[in-house]
């Protein structure tokens, strides 16, 4: 304790010296804290090449407020359940909902979120291209956790409608965004794979409404071998930063298979990014050029000019859904993934040959105004997604498939990746679920991972902790 003392007095001194120099910000680590488990025997079974309890595109799967941290996922009988601990402890406290996932479908997954204006948890589920389930909890619960039992009663019956407000048959990839004002806002898929529109519903703290869709799924993309007329607009993310701008990363998927050089590809072609600086109403390009507005006629479409920020066809197996996150000054972050050209022009097995020969990499856009791409020199060796997190220095963090965790320091411009953490002693199956908020609240990396089965054989779920520099 002395040492620490000692080592504070003479930073604080050096901060409040003229002419000596403050001390340099840390660069990234990871300590491992611990692991709890949540359920010995989660349901497990692999479509899409992944789990229905460890999705990219959950959010949330896992989140923390206020002292507390919360987890949602399916159990070996198929029904849902929502824990939670207060932060640090080794035991969670589960409540079994009436919900039952209804198909084998790696989609169907659940997602929180919080409505600070309200206090109040939020959860929607089980939703592939057709209706959702929808939990709303007791005003007050997430802020009052203490003194609130934790039992079935503070959750709300399970509903197929935001409190009436029905949106769509066509429901796929909920994500929960607080908004700067402490309201809530809901981003899903209308439509199917290849031929759907994302959109927004929004929640005041007494209401739902619909704000309508905000991408487009017409217009021609033509490759150097065809032509497509019908897409989808995936989303890596979509997240306020600090100064209440929007934030979009994402990638295109076409309908039509004559854009590939290869039938066993995918679809999927270039990084494109948008924001919005009025809580989604309308959608800027990187220059700053209105390109849709939400609920109209006129929405971001694959025509509109200035959307890519890092180009690339569809021969190379580029991931959806990947990841991304803004930093400390507001500026967009992502992780995307896959084939470079140096493993061959034409990807013929998206699954096998990302396996073998896919990378990720780190897009952010830099204080003057670039955009910067750097390989992250680790091999994928999973056809799975990574998810990104940035610490209080904005130094970054990959967790990538079996979570192994890479990390790059902020002041070498993010040029130094390594792998801090081989996760040879976790099991997991593939794809992590990250608990974005709790970085923010005491400095901790937190995910949850299932372990590897077989079959439809359940496994044990797990959430794990890793203490990031102070």
């Amino acid at each position: 304790m002395r040492r620490r003392a000692v080592l504070a007095t003479a930073i604080l001194a050096a901060v409040a010296t003229p002419g000596i120099a403050r001390a340099a910000d840390p660069g990234p680590s990871v300590t491992k804290k611990s692991t709890t488990q949540l359920d010995a025997q989660a349901v497990y079974f692999v479509s899409y090449d992944g789990l229905v309890n460890n999705n990219s595109f959950q959010k949330n799967g896992l989140l923390t407020y206020k002292g507390y941290q919360y987890a949602a996922w399916y159990t070996s009988t198929k029904y849902a359940v929502v824990a939670r601990r207060v932060l640090g402890a080794t035991t969670w406290s589960t409540i079994t909902l009436s919900h039952q996932l209804k198909s084998d479908d790696s989609h169907n997954v659940i997602s929180m979120g919080v409505s600070r204006v309200d206090g109040r948890l939020h959860l929607n589920m089980d939703s592939h291209s057709d209706g959702f389930f929808y939990v709303k909890s007791v005003a007050g619960l997430l802020d009052n956790p203490a003194s609130t039992a934790w039992t079935s009663a503070v959750l709300g019956a399970v509903q197929t409608s935001l409190d009436g407000v029905a949106l769509t048959s066509q429901f796929t990839y909920p994500q929960f965004i607080a908004t700067p004002e402490g309201g809530l806002q809901l981003s899903y898929r209308v439509g199917i794979s290849g031929n759907g529109r994302n959109a927004l519903a929004e929640y005041d703290g007494s209401a739902w409404t619909a704000l309508g869709e905000w991408s487009a799924s017409t217009g021609t993309y033509t490759s150097t071998h065809g032509s497509s007329t019908a897409r989808n607009m995936y989303l890596h993310g979509i997240d306020y930063d600090v100064n209440g701008r929007l934030h979009s990363f994402f990638t295109w998927r076409e309908q039509s298979a004559a854009v590939m050089c290869n039938s066993g590809g995918i679809t999927n072609h270039d990084t494109g990014y948008v924001y919005s600086t009025d809580r989604g109403r309308s959608w800027r390009n990187d220059a700053g050029t209105v390109v849709g507005t939400t609920g109209s006629s006129d929405t971001v479409a694959v025509t509109d000019a200035g959307l890519v920020v890092d180009s690339l066809n569809p021969d190379h197996s580029l991931m959806n859904q990947e990841s991304q996150t803004t930093d400390s000054a507001g500026l967009p972050h992502a992780i995307i993934s896959y084939v470079p050209g140096r493993f061959g022009q034409c990807t013929t097995n998206y699954v096998t040959d990302r396996t073998a020969n896919g990378r990720a990499f780190h897009v952010r856009k830099n204080a003057s105004g670039t955009w910067q791409k750097t390989e992250i020199p680790i091999a994928l060796n999973s056809s799975q997604r990574t998810k990104l997190v940035l610490d209080k220095y904005d130094n970054a963090y990959a967790v990538l498939p079996y979570g192994r965790i890479a990390a790059a320091s902020k002041a070498s411009g993010y040029s130094d990746w390594a792998l801090l953490y081989d996760g040879s002693d976790l099991n997991a199956f593939g794809e992590v679920v990250i608990d974005e908020l709790r970085v923010k609240a005491d400095n901790v990396l937190s995910f949850m991972y299932q372990e590897k089965s077989s079959g439809t054989t359940p496994s044990a779920l797990h959430v794990v902790d890793f203490a990031l520099p102070a």
